[in-house]
Parts: C-alpha cells; structure tokens; sequence
C-alpha cells in the first residue's frame, strides 16, 4: 500500500511539472508573437496575385503603360520578386 501512494505522488509531480512547462512554453511563444498568424494568408495571397498581374499586364501591354515603359525589363524582376516573397511569408503560415 505504501508504495502504490509513493508512485500516485509522483506521476502528480510529473504532471505538475509538465503542465508548468507548457504553459511556460505557451507563454514564451505569445511573447514573441508567434502564436498568432492570421495574418499570413490574407497577406500572401494578394502579393502572389500582385506578382502574376504584373507580369500579366507587362507581357501583354507593358510598353504602352507609362510607368512600366520606364523600368523597361526589370519589370519581371518585379513581378517575379512579388511572387518570391508571397513564397517566402507562406512558410510562415502554420
């Protein structure tokens, strides 16, 4: 008898101590903000969209649209660099 209350006390220690660390590690991560990414897609999206949309408009009419007339073929740095950085936040989406 005495041993079973033995091992009774300690899984209760050890479930003690695991909850202790979860909800230090919980906290650890809203301090450092990263528990909450909602954001991610609602941001990624329409930069992927922006990227496909520039290089769309600048293939198809990109040397009658003033402002793309004068980067000339860098535009596809731009449209490519649109779509490379919506590539990018994705991986922080979980």
């Amino acid at each position: 008898m005495p041993e079973s209350n033995v091992r009774r006390e300690a899984a209760d220690k050890r479930k003690a101590a695991n909850a202790q660390k979860i909800a230090t590690t919980q906290a650890e991560r809203r301090r450092l903000g990263g528990s909450d990414r909602s954001w991610v897609p609602w941001v990624f999206v329409p930069l992927g969209l922006l990227g496909v949309i520039w290089l769309v408009v600048f293939y198809v009419a990109g040397y009658q649209v003033p402002g793309m007339s004068s980067l000339g073929e860098w535009n596809l740095l731009v449209g490519l660099g649109l779509i490379a950085v919506s590539f990018g936040l994705m991986t922080l989406w979980k």
